[in-house]
């Protein structure tokens, strides 16, 4: 879902003259799921002197609540649920490596308790920093992009 007259622009590649450009004088709202990655648009465009931003307390669910007009697309699995997925799938391979692989010609044991060590340590990282390097790769697959219709990550509620 998202708010029908929203400009995409992703987090990562959020650019203050292509703000300008899409919201021209007036002020700019930024709207995401939860609040979260709007706030930190938010902070960055502050930072870099641009007044009249506005994060959207309570993301797209709230601006539905409030009336404004959304778009449902297609139903998508949510980053958080790929990356536990893709997290869990690795820790499994190394686990199965562990217990299954063959010590010679290639020591499986020694490759899979690195791939499990850096899963881990990229776990604990994430939460400490509240950002996740997976999280940021798999945001840039195909099946994660937008496409015409679909704005979910930073929008610019002026016409």
């Amino acid at each position: 879902m998202h708010v029908d007259f929203a400009h995409n622009i992703p987090l990562d590649r959020l650019d203050l003259q292509a703000v300008k450009a899409i919201a021209g004088d007036g002020p700019i709202y930024f709207v995401c799921k939860s609040g979260g990655r709007s706030q930190k648009a938010c902070e960055k465009l502050l930072a870099a002197g641009l007044a009249g931003v506005v994060s959207v307390e309570g993301g797209t669910a709230a601006c539905e609540a409030a009336g404004v007009p959304v778009v449902r697309g297609r139903k998508v699995m949510s980053l958080e649920r790929q990356v536990r997925i893709a997290a869990g799938a690795l820790v499994a391979v190394g686990a199965a490596l562990a217990a299954f692989g063959p010590a010679a010609p290639v020591n499986w044991q020694a490759i899979s308790a690195g791939l499990v060590g850096f899963v881990g340590c990229g776990l604990v990282f994430a939460g400490i920093t509240d950002t996740c390097g997976m999280a940021m790769l798999i945001a840039r697959m195909p099946w994660n992009q937008a496409t015409g219709a679909s704005c979910r990550t930073v929008a610019s509620c002026s016409r």
